[in-house]
């Protein structure tokens, strides 16, 4: 198990296999499929009710009859009652291609024309077919339906053009008609009798009857595409909506025999489905751009008008970043559409995509300003900036081969009025964005190299970057790849295509600095915490430059194929990359290392990590929706990456005042002493003295009663670890070995708390004949048990030390004088210093230096670990230690060593 597991998929809302639509009551419900999985809508304002589970294959075929849903998959098919799979069918030796619901039957074909008949009563004892029929060889069917009022007979289209008419019960063909030489691609019954509509290839819908089959008439429906999907209107209008390859749907006037009106752009891919509800001017369409209609034809005209719709991105996203702290995701893909993901899942709003028909009073949530013919390409690039998200607009996108930026306001779900378009002479594409930390200025790189900052309020242009050193005068000799800037707006930083790295005074527009990479630079991304620039080149290597000290401070390599997106952790200690070799790949930039590895079999396209680091987005080629990952912490993949240590999230003030509590007691000592009354109270007895002072008399006590009293202290001194609830869970965990709940309880004490608990078991009064038979002596050695369990499953770091500090003040000369706890000491101090290795600080350190410091803290690591008190290294010299002896003393003896 690693770092990141998958755990859902968002933005799928339909692919190309036709929907189906079933009436339970009062209500419509429409199934659909998302790949291997299918999900179930509610058709009066689709909103999800049911998702399937997740099958072998992708899903072919689809049927529902009541809480029965039917999914053909590779060769199979599996019944599901609501979300539950009760039955595969396995009868096919080719793959599945149509299904049908014939009444109690259900009737699936193949691509070699075999039908099977099963009978889902009693579903659950029967998985055999109760029949099969095979079609002739040259026959290869291309849809199936069920003419109204004709039992037991169905309609069967093939790519040839044919039709043929079966008889189901009896497995014979009655009629074949031979068509028209076009393959057919749908047919549908008719509200009038004996009448059905035949979609074909060459972009003409045939009407035939079903007695005679012959041709009544047919319509030039289509000029631009095969007719993929026909439905009548059975509300008393004698209308036929007709769906095409290019995406519109045209309507038809029967009785005129004429077409009536067409929805233009109704769908940005081939039509897959059409549905009229029944006795209603309602019609639902799906098409394989990845979105679900509803058009209502309610105006004077009599057109239709988009009434709900439900998209997600029709081509894969190229770009993600999170917004909202970690609640949303933003996306931009190759269909030119700007999309907002709650990472939820539940609804995705596209925003740059204009639905024909759509109004900014029925649809809120589409960015509508733009008509879809001037929207420009596909988004490249996404800069945001949250703090202003409610006075101007706070989102900025560049455009592939489009020589402007455009603005978005998020708060209001519009795009700006304003657009940024770069005052250079030679205008070029728009190729790189970011806007600043404190979200008033936008800043866009070209490809001609050309950077400009903007004011996001005004739109208006702040300044240029140029280099006078470079010939055509601009920031950059060629593409500007990436720009970031940091928190304080101090500097900004700016990459070349031709590998060139600069650092520039954010205000003034000058040069600071240049680094040379020598590789062509792909990708950058700055990390505005800790000041790290990652930049990925050619060469599949990645580097890490820090800004404050204008070095290169780290190199990763492991990549072996083109490097396609860059993410910093929030706490910028990890870098995430992705590749076209298919991997996503972890790097620990404290430890200069990889930690975790991804292999996906589709390669990822861009990433993105969100601000509490628990889930991780993801894009995938030729996947249009955005795959989540969930981040596990230290508990689940302890086993699995034991190199990771991990802190235990508490407040820093809780760890730091355990190590700090003689300072804390100090500073909170009284100034005065406590005056003592003048008088005593009445009712406590006193006696004079010489000095004049108050005596308070004391109750005099018999022998007897001063002999039971010292029998009771000792009886409560042998029983002070069974009484402690402290020392009662230490024994039971130790007893269980695992120590975590005996952990969460000394974590949720304060630390003054912890510091009574320790100081309780303190052996003052040390006698060597009955020290050994001390039950404070058992407690302090099962706290060193549990202190090498704890370090050895490396969680807890830093308040585990803090404890163990506080542990060696109270007890180290306890610990010193018997051998049995030293020995547990010493392995304490193996444990240790195993795990210190790992900690380290690299800002402002070339490799080098790291090296070396490593080297030192190995030897360090012998004895001079800070942690530990003078009583650890008496154990490892094991003599009395000199309190004369310096650091540099210790140092030179380990050198020696």
């Amino acid at each position: 198990m690693g770092i990141f597991e998958p755990y859902r998929a968002i933005g799928y809302i339909t692919t190309d296999v036709p929907f189906y639509v079933q009436r339970l009551g009062t209500e419509s419900f429409v199934t659909v499929s998302v790949g291997k999985a299918f999900q179930v809508f509610n058709c009066a304002k689709l909103t999800l009710v049911a998702v399937g589970p997740q099958l072998p294959k992708k899903i072919r075929a689809l049927a529902s009859y009541r809480d029965y849903t039917f999914a053909a998959y590779g060769t199979d098919i599996g019944v599901f009652l609501r979300a539950h799979q009760v039955a595969t069918w396995s009868k096919h030796k080719e793959k599945v291609k149509m299904l049908l619901v014939f009444g109690e039957y259900v009737l699936s074909v193949d691509v070699k024309g075999y039908i099977y008949i099963w009978a889902f009563k009693d579903i659950e004892q029967s998985v055999e077919a109760v029949g099969h029929i095979l079609l002739e060889e040259n026959f290869l069917p291309t849809c199936i339906m069920h003419p109204d009022t004709y039992i037991n007979k169905v309609i069967l289209g093939s790519q040839a053009g044919s039709l043929q008419l079966w008889n189901i019960s009896t497995r014979k063909k009655l009629y074949e008609f031979k068509g028209w030489e076009s393959s057919v691609y749908c047919c549908v019954s008719s509200p009038a009798l004996d009448v059905v509509a035949v979609g074909c290839s060459d972009g003409t819908s045939i009407f035939i009857t079903h007695v005679m089959i012959k041709r009544l008439f047919h319509l030039p429906i289509s000029t631009r595409g095969a007719v993929t999907a026909l439905s009548f209107r059975t509300d008393g209008e004698p209308l036929l909506a007709s769906g095409g390859s290019s995406g519109l749907i045209s309507i038809w006037n029967l009785e005129k025999q004429r077409l009536q009106s067409v929805i233009r752009d109704a769908h940005d891919s081939r039509i897959v489905s059409l549905h009229f509800f029944a006795n209603e001017p309602v019609l639902m369409s799906s098409a394989a751009d990845n979105s679900i209609k509803i058009w209502i034809f309610d105006t004077t005209q009599g057109d239709a008008r988009l009434l709900r719709f439900r998209s997600g991105h029709c081509a894969p996203p190229l770009c993600l970043r999170f917004y909202k702290n970690g609640r949303c995701i933003l996306s931009a893909g190759q269909d030119r559409a700007f999309g907002y993901f709650p990472s939820a899942g539940e609804r995705v709003t596209i925003m740059s995509r204009l639905h024909r028909g759509a109004t900014m009073s029925s649809i809120t949530t589409v960015m509508a300003r733009l008509e879809m013919r001037e929207w420009p390409a596909r988004i490249g690039n996404i800069g945001r900036a949250e703090i202003r998200e409610r006075d101007w607009c706070n989102v900025v996108t560049c455009h592939m081969d489009t020589p402007k930026a455009y603005v978005w306001h998020l708060q209001n779900f519009v795009i700006g009025e304003h657009i940024l378009s770069p005052s250079a002479e030679n205008q070029t594409p728009v190729k790189a964005c970011a806007i600043s930390a404190c979200g008033n200025f936008a800043i866009v790189g070209t490809e001609g190299g050309w950077i400009e900052r903007f004011n996001l309020q005004s739109g208006i242009s702040q300044g240029i970057y140029v280099d006078n050193s470079e010939l055509n005068k601009c920031a950059h000799y060629g593409e500007v790849v990436g720009v970031a800037c940091d928190s304080t707006n101090s500097v900004m930083i700016s990459a070349g295509y031709h590998g060139d790295v600069k650092v520039w005074n954010f205000r003034g527009g000058k040069v600071k600095s240049i680094w040379k990479v020598g590789q062509p630079l792909t990708k950058i991304v700055f990390q505005r915490t800790n000041g790290l620039l990652a930049t990925a080149a050619d060469d599949m290597v990645l580097r890490l430059f820090d800004i404050t000290t204008l070095r290169m401070v780290r190199q990763f390599e492991g990549h072996t194929d083109r490097i396609t997106d860059l993410c910093f952790s929030d706490d910028g200690k990890w870098l995430l990359s992705s590749g076209m070799d298919g991997s996503l790949r972890i790097w620990d930039v404290v430890l200069a290392r990889q930690i975790d590895a991804l292999s996906v079999d589709a390669s990822i396209t861009a990433i993105s990590l969100s601000p509490a680091m628990d889930i991780l987005a993801t894009s995938h080629v030729d996947h249009n929706g955005v795959y989540l990952c969930e981040t596990f912490g230290a508990s689940h993949f302890k086993d699995e990456i034991p190199e990771l240590v991990t802190l235990s999230l508490l407040p820093k003030s809780h760890w730091q005042s355990l190590t700090n509590l003689d300072v804390i007691k100090a500073r909170n000592k009284p100034i005065e002493p406590p005056k003592k009354p003048e008088k005593a109270p009445f009712f406590l007895p006193s006696v004079s003295t010489l000095s004049g002072q108050i005596s308070f008399k004391l109750n005099e006590v018999s022998k007897d009663e001063k002999k039971d009293m010292q029998t009771q202290e000792a009886h409560r001194t042998r029983k002070l670890d069974a009484s402690s609830p402290f020392c009662q869970l230490l024994q039971s965990c130790a007893d269980e070995k695992d120590f975590s709940a005996f952990t969460d309880f000394i974590k949720s004490l304060p630390p003054s708390t912890l510091d009574v608990e320790l100081r309780v078991l303190q052996i003052i009064d040390e006698d060597e004949e009955t020290t050994n038979q001390r039950v404070e002596l058992q407690s302090i050695g099962l706290l060193l048990d549990y202190f090498i369990h704890e370090l050895s499953r490396k969680n807890n770091f830093e308040f585990l030390q803090a404890v163990i500090r506080l542990f060696l003040k109270i007890h180290g000369e306890t610990v010193r004088r018997h051998l049995a706890l030293q020995e547990k000491a010493k392995r304490l101090l193996e444990v240790q210093s195993s795990v210190w290795q790992q900690v380290y600080l690299i800002k402002g350190k070339d490799v080098e230096e790291i090296e070396q410091e490593r080297t030192w803290k190995k030897k360090e690591d012998m004895g001079l670990l800070q942690d530990f008190n003078q009583a650890t290294l008496a154990l490892q010299n094991s003599t009395t230690l000199d309190p004369s002896v310096t650091i540099n003393d210790k140092k030179r003896k380990i050198d020696d060593v």
